[in-house]
């Protein structure tokens, strides 16, 4: 993927500089830029706090002993034109091999998290939900800010409907909305705009659980609360400050259930 470094586009190189792509120059002029602009500052500051998350949640695995000097030994030239069976076979095993590798990355995390009490493998699965929508193209699936539109939208996707609430007065327009599995379970999840910012409001069923008042956590750089309330425990993700997070869940909870 090529990156602008373009006056014009000031973050692009924020990026750049965190994943280590300017030359020295370049790196020392974006750390005097960096140090005199707040923004850009805050954007250095949740770059670093994502690629920390990803990380931790999606670590990536050490080649199998062995691996170089088995590719090192098909690479090799040989003195006959076609290869041996041998050869042919040793190809299929290294790329099995690779593929199992490959997989075992992607579902590591996931079987890992399963270990954990319930409620900190929840915890786990919005942070990595809400952390993969903000990688995506958009972070949402269906794109509307009328509650008329999105929680419609659910219906025979989801064996019951959200709470959608329209907070756009009290500065936390809805954007729109996405399934995401938690749990293994499919939940519906709002996202909320704030500012620059997205929050991810995820809704898992929770019957027969009592009410609970709002918990707050910090993980990977990203302000998480959670509560109970009507047989759903909602869950509430962002890089947004605490008290933003703390003013949004606020105005949810006790906003009209007709708004």
């Amino acid at each position: 993927m090529t990156t602008s470094t373009t006056p014009e586009d000031p973050t692009l190189l924020v990026h750049a500089y965190v994943d280590g792509e300017l030359d020295p120059a370049n790196a020392l002029e974006v750390e005097r830029r960096i140090a005199v602009d707040p923004a850009l500052a805050a954007e250095r500051d949740r770059v670093t706090a994502l690629r920390a998350a990803l990380s931790r949640h999606f670590p990536r695995e050490s080649a199998p002993v062995g691996l170089r000097a088995r590719v090192e030994a098909i690479a090799r030239p040989r003195a006959v034109e076609r290869p041996s069976w041998r050869a042919l076979a040793a190809s299929v095993a290294l790329a099995a091999l690779v593929g199992s590798s490959a997989t075992y990355v992607a579902l590591g995390p996931q079987e890992v998290a399963t270990t954990q009490p319930k409620a900190a493998s929840t915890q786990v699965a919005v942070l990595d939900a809400h952390i993969r929508a903000m990688l995506a193209p958009q972070a949402f699936d269906v794109v509307s800010s009328d509650r008329h539109t999105v929680k419609p939208w659910f219906n025979g996707r989801l064996a019951e409907a959200p709470r959608v609430i329209d907070l756009a007065k009290d500065d936390f327009p809805l954007a729109g909305g996405r399934v995401d599995v938690v749990d293994r379970a499919p939940a519906a999840t709002l996202v909320y705009r704030h500012r620059k910012h997205l929050i991810s409001l995820v809704e898992v069923p929770a019957h027969g659980q009592a009410d609970s008042g709002p918990a707050r956590h910090v993980s990977d750089g990203y302000n998480i609360m959670h509560w109970t309330e009507g047989g759903v425990t909602y869950w509430a993700v962002s890089d947004i400050g605490a008290g933003d997070l703390e003013d949004f869940v606020q105005k949810f909870r006790t906003a009209p259930a007709d708004q």
